[in-house]
């Protein structure tokens, strides 16, 4: 992912310029993300159009066959795209996620299934915490506090959370659900995960904005009173100079 950022943004930036990439994303819940697709897919959606690059190569027609003839696979059911092996559907954002070429990119001959999992859900959680900022569909405000806090920008209007989706209008029963589930276990683990490591980080940066309003409350008392900063008393007291983001920036 990084290679092919710098190639194409050398194509539009300046030669020389110093550039500082910041990768972000959102995670959904992997059986709406899963529904939602397959909505989309239901709806003529391909994508044909895909290299899936890995190691400099697309895959080959045996390494990622289709799972249907024709321009496209519309009006598939719910059954049938489940059925297929080869859906990129399936697990797709610990897939986006991880560093492929630590498995073979789409050679499942290399290593067995098992070992081939956990090192991509591995991979996975391990770019998911190296990047400045992740957000979760199911938590719009949150992630807007935290794009906000992150990046030191403002939106001019409320993130508003719709819950009444298409993936939410479908009626599934119980043994559906947890096919569904069992077709993508690394996405819902890797989920399971994302959900801690942004409550942290929403409480991090809670902290630190209760502690800078601690701060600023105890700077206005001190020049009421007539205390300079010198005389040693609590207005001595100095903000945070580094956020959560900085640290992360500080590791790359």
């Amino acid at each position: 992912m990084e290679d092919t950022t710098a190639r194409w943004m050398s194509v539009i930036v300046a030669v020389g310029s110093v550039r500082k990439f910041y990768y972000i994303t959102l995670l959904r819940d992997p059986v709406s993300r899963y529904l939602s697709e397959w909505r989309h897919v239901q709806r003529g959606a391909t994508w044909k159009t895909s290299l899936h690059m890995c190691d400099g190569r697309t895959p080959t027609p045996q390494e990622l066959p289709y799972c249907y003839e024709g321009s496209d696979w519309s009006g598939c059911t719910l059954q049938q795209f489940m059925d297929c092996p080869y859906n990129l559907a399936n697990n797709r954002q610990v897939r986006m996620l991880a560093d492929l070429s630590l498995v073979g990119c789409y050679n499942m001959s290399t290593l067995p299934e098992k070992k081939r999992a956990q090192i991509l859900l591995e991979s996975a959680k391990k770019n998911l915490r190296d990047m400045a900022f992740f957000g979760l569909t199911e938590f719009q405000r949150k992630t807007q506090y935290l794009f906000e806090r992150t990046f030191r920008l403002r939106f001019i209007r409320p993130f508003v959370q719709y819950n009444s989706t298409r993936a939410a209008g479908v009626d599934l029963d119980e043994g559906t659900i947890r096919r569904i589930e069992e077709l993508n276990e690394l996405d819902m683990r890797l989920y399971d995960y994302a959900k801690d490591l942004f409550q942290q980080r929403y409480m991090y940066k809670h902290m630190l904005e209760r502690r800078e309003q601690r701060m600023l409350l105890l700077r206005g008392r001190a020049a009421s009173h007539g205390l300079s900063r010198d005389e040693g008393g609590e207005g001595t007291a100095r903000l945070p100079t580094e956020d959560y983001m900085n640290q992360i920036v500080s590791g790359w």
